[in-house]
């Protein structure tokens, strides 16, 4: 059974990761906006422009990873059961996915962000995604339909905690 404090200590050391080096990116397009050889030489240079434009988009970035750390460090750890209906922080098994020992976690931010713990897969999705759609206000044993691009997946929730 897999561990949801360790799945978000895990999810949150990969945001802090992310983070960082986002940080990192946002000062080094900020340093080159505001370079000497950015100054537009024609009319038709923009290269100045250009780093304006890359240091905001990064700029954009740091203030998502920072959200989504605060919102994993805010996320309260429930203990779901058969009875309970999947929301924020439920852990899901398919019955498709049982032999591959293969559980997502339904999490405020990182969808897709994939890890294994204690040779359990688990895949991190958010409740925006088709698969968080599907499965958000759903029990144990409730059958889902996904359309995942031309294809058409159906399963049923083997096990929720």
């Amino acid at each position: 059974m897999p561990n949801k404090k360790k799945i978000i200590e895990i999810v949150i050391t990969e945001l802090s990761k992310e983070y960082q080096q986002a940080i990192d990116a946002a000062n080094d397009a900020h340093a080159a906006a505001v370079d000497d050889q950015s100054v537009a030489e024609t009319q038709y240079d923009t290269l100045a422009i250009e780093a304006s434009y890359l240091a905001e988009g990064q700029s954009k970035r740091v203030i998502e990873f920072k959200h989504a750390i605060d919102a994993y460090k805010a996320l309260s750890i429930i203990e779901f059961n058969c009875d309970s209906y999947i929301a924020l922080g439920a852990l899901v098994q398919l019955s498709a996915d049982l032999k591959a020992n293969h559980w997502f976690f339904i999490g405020p931010a990182a969808g897709g962000f994939r890890c294994q713990l204690d040779e359990i897969n688990i895949t991190v999705i958010s409740p925006q995604s088709p698969m968080g759609t599907a499965l958000i206000g759903k029990q144990q044993d409730d059958d889902i339909e996904i359309i995942l691009g031309n294809n058409k997946l159906t399963d049923y929730i083997a096990t929720l905690k």
